[in-house]
């Protein structure tokens, strides 16, 4: 499977407070749609098809929500496509899909959020690495 196609329709943040006690930071991402797409611009023996999803970070207690929905188009050979459909009838994803999947919307997601979190003053929901001073052995 290969990357066709990646775009937010939707990028909302809130900040509800500026009191961060207690902080706990939550991530969730949904897949609310799959389904075939035609697209004319390709004359491949591909398939393709196309994921709505929708990724969460929430800030609690009630400090901060993010929610971004987007679409992501896939291109692949039309047995896999067909076979991510067939499943997708029951609402469910392969394994092996469903970490390709979110790791594409992971990448993509975490780094907008970053930028968003950047621009509200939020505490990142992520660790970026820092260098430390190394403590002196000797003593």
């Amino acid at each position: 499977m290969r990357i066709i196609g990646f775009n937010f329709n939707k990028i909302n943040i809130e900040k509800f407070s500026d009191k961060i006690e207690k902080l706990k930071i939550n991530t969730s991402i949904n897949v609310s749609e799959i389904k075939e797409m035609k697209l004319d611009a390709f004359k491949t023996k591909e398939q393709f098809i196309g994921v709505k999803f929708t990724y969460h970070i929430d800030y609690e207690p009630k400090i901060a929500k993010i929610e971004l929905v987007g679409n992501i188009v896939f291109g692949g050979e039309p047995k896999i496509t067909k076979d991510i459909l067939k499943q997708w009838e029951d609402k469910k994803i392969s394994e092996e899909i469903k970490i390709t999947l979110f790791n594409v919307i992971l990448r993509k997601s975490n780094l907008r959020a970053l930028q968003l979190e950047e621009e509200l003053n939020l505490p990142l929901h992520v660790s970026l690495p820092s260098l430390r001073k190394q403590e002196n052995k000797e003593n």
